[in-house]
């Protein structure tokens, strides 16, 4: 399903083709990514990016489009990976409280935004690195919305159940339509959820080899 087809059913489902509820069905379509995308942790809203740890410098930029982390890793001299602990920020500062206090970090934490720039967030890290040691950090993020230029999400084309009923939620609120209308497609909404769900945090982290194949218990 593309931004259109997905414009077109909402106007379908609401029996709504008003000018203003068709100029905000974007906005309720992203609202309805948002709350899905910070309900199930799909693999597909997930990156990683390579970057550089600078010598003497605690502080490690997050990119741009960051939301949370899944993992931080340094890459020592030797090529291998070690992946550092996440802390809070007060930890490090107290573990590691001189400017001296040096060597390959270990610990990582969330620590706020840049002073130069208040929309992006910052790693500090401890020890402060002695050398300029390469990192890697897998993050979630949110991936672009359906309702921009192609017009496409992996939503739309993989689950785009749960991104209707979502966005239908959204668009009742705005038209304060009635509660039992409400009530229907809010448990819509929840059974297309936690059908994602169990493919998202369940499905997609894991295979017959290592967790059996799921099966039904046979009675007689």
């Amino acid at each position: 399903m593309n931004y259109t087809e997905l414009s077109n059913a909402i106007q379908a489902y609401t029996e709504n083709t008003e000018a203003d509820f068709v100029a905000n069905i974007p906005v309720f379509v992203t609202q309805a990514e948002q709350r899905i995308y910070n309900s199930v942790q799909f693999p597909s809203i997930r990156k990683n990016v390579t970057g550089s740890m600078t010598t003497n410098n605690k502080y490690l930029q997050c990119p741009v489009d960051f939301l949370s982390v899944f993992s931080l890793a340094v890459i020592n001299a030797s090529g291998e990976y070690e992946y550092l602990l996440n802390k809070d920020v007060n930890f490090i500062r107290q573990a590691y409280p001189q400017p001296t206090d040096t060597g390959i970090p270990r610990y990582y934490a969330l620590f706020g935004p840049r002073s130069d720039n208040a929309a992006e967030l910052t790693f500090i890290l401890g020890p402060t690195p002695d050398a300029g040691y390469s990192s890697e950090l897998h993050y979630y993020f949110y991936p672009p919305s359906i309702t921009v230029a192609p017009l496409t999400s992996w939503l739309g084309d993989n689950f785009d159940t749960v991104l209707l009923y979502g966005s239908l939620v959204e668009a009742y609120t705005y038209m304060k339509g009635e509660q039992d209308m409400m009530a229907l497609y809010n448990g819509k909404y929840q059974e297309a959820l936690a059908l994602a769900k169990r493919l998202g945090d369940g499905l997609e982290r894991g295979d017959a080899y290592r967790d059996g194949q799921t099966k039904l218990r046979v009675t007689t």
